[in-house]
């Protein structure tokens, strides 16, 4: 790691990983700058708490930087890169700094295609919770923290542990959770046994001293489990009454609904209570998601009821069905969903907690090739909503395949009611026409719809206003 004062430069730096990493470095008491190619809200934030960034990619960037890091975007011909590396400044991808960033400390690295931010959140609100400072680095925003990185002073480092461009190969954890491993990112891994073998190689770089959770109802987990041999020490969990309760150490048992919309659960370990938990946040998969942080927490020996009640405080993270309020009757939510399983699990949470509302459902597709990768599960997984909405595909690092038509694709998806409309400003006038009081507006984006709902507030303020 390099010295306080030195600078380091991120090319890429509005991106999650890359954000919370210049956060964390920027309170460590580096000099940290960094590059992108858009303006963004997040660009603002990050030059607020005095990281200088630039718009654009260009050769002056990296004078005087010590090290330059790059997201996995960021391809070898970028301008910075080429400077860089012709000054003999050494040039990191996320997954070659990440030993440096983490150091000395205790990593706990939260890995499955589904559930990592939500998890990694909850995991580091618990030690926050618990006076133990971690450092961390979340790819979302905690909504208790209101952040989504900090250089702590405790032992612990709480990291999500990206399988994208083989970032979590970077880590070398003490401990980890699994929450599941369902193929995804086609343009890293063309196959799913690729990406199955990165979930393996990743789960022998546990450190001995320390232990994986692992969830037991997923196939893709069990399968995993089934090739270990004795390292590392690992720990299963279920829900109570699963087919595979018997696999599992750790048991959510007695899951009820409760008043907040969501769900309570005694936790049990080997058959015994650990703790009874009363969530905040709706949805079957966020009682796992509270399951393996509390069988976590009991493997490093903390206080089961103290962990117990800050999961129960927990308010989730931005973007992870974030309710953003209600205007005329009408409630805006923000999800990040952007793959099958993520999304059917999104809108059973959304029927859960608004059973008797009309939900539109405002798809944006996110990149070409896991569209049409997983384009069998997107046309099965809207049975939930009662109307729904899909954009054009949010391309983000891909262009569009020759022949490509989003419109003759939604044809294909089973849902009640199905409307094509392009961009963001279409389907806010679509919407404007068309919500009634009592209904809820879901937007289910990885890319930039998230604007959407912050468009709508206005316009649904704006016509309150007009009619009083």
């Amino acid at each position: 790691m390099l010295e306080k004062g030195a600078r380091i430069h991120l090319i890429g730096i509005a991106g999650s990983g890359l954000s919370a990493i210049a956060r964390v470095l920027r309170e460590r008491g580096l000099i940290v700058s960094g590059s992108d190619r858009t303006w963004s809200p997040l660009i603002k934030e990050l030059m607020e708490e005095g990281i200088h960034v630039t718009i654009g990619h260009q050769p002056q960037n990296i004078v005087g930087a010590q090290l330059v890091i790059r997201s996995s975007a960021i391809p070898d011909e970028n301008a910075e890169v080429q400077a860089a590396q012709a000054a003999g400044i050494p040039v990191l991808k996320r997954n070659e700094f990440l030993p440096s960033l983490i150091g000395e400390n205790k990593a706990i690295a939260i890995a499955g295609t589904h559930g990592k931010t939500t998890t990694t959140a909850m995991m580091t609100w618990v030690l926050t919770r618990l006076g133990l400072d971690p450092s961390y680095v979340i790819g979302g925003v905690s909504l208790d923290l209101n952040r989504n990185a900090h250089a702590g002073q405790g032992s612990y480092f709480v990291i999500e542990a990206d399988e994208y461009d083989g970032m979590f190969l970077g880590l070398h954890p003490t401990y980890a959770i699994i929450t599941n491993i369902e193929y995804d990112h086609p343009d890293c891994y063309p196959t799913p046994r690729q990406f199955e073998a990165a979930f393996e190689q990743f789960v022998h770089q546990i450190q001995p001293s320390g232990a994986l959770i692992a969830c037991m109802e997923d196939e893709g987990v069990r399968r995993l489990m089934n090739q270990l041999g004795q390292h590392p020490p690992r720990f299963g969990y279920a829900l109570g009454n699963s087919p595979f309760e018997s696999q599992a150490a750790y048991l959510g048992a007695e899951i009820t609904k409760n008043s907040h919309g969501a769900y309570s659960f005694q936790a049990q370990w080997q058959g015994r209570s650990l703790a009874k938990v009363q969530l905040r946040i709706p949805g079957i998969h966020n009682v796992r998601n509270a399951l393996a942080v509390l069988a976590l927490c009991h493997q490093l020996g903390l206080p089961n009821e103290e962990a117990a009640q800050a999961l129960g405080e927990f308010r989730g993270s931005a973007r992870r069905f974030q309710i953003q309020g209600t205007r005329q009757g009408i409630t805006l939510v923000d999800d990040y969903a952007h793959h099958p399983s993520e999304i059917e699990a999104t809108l059973a949470a959304a029927r859960e907690r608004f059973p008797s509302q009309f939900i539109w459902a405002v798809w944006q597709p996110h990149t070409y090739s896991r569209t049409l990768t997983l384009w069998e599960g997107f046309r099965n997984a809207f049975s939930d909503a009662d109307a729904l909405i899909v954009l054009d595909v949010y391309g983000a690092r891909e262009k569009a395949p020759e022949g490509f038509s989003m419109a003759k694709m939604v044809t294909e998806i089973h849902a009640k009611r199905r409307f094509f409309v392009p961009d963001l400003e279409a389907a806010e006038r679509f919407l404007l026409d068309n919500l009634a009081p009592n209904q809820v507006v879901l937007v289910l984006s990885a890319g930039d719809a998230d604007q959407l709902n912050r468009r709508l507030f206005q316009s649904l303020d704006g016509a309150a206003e007009k009619a009083g």
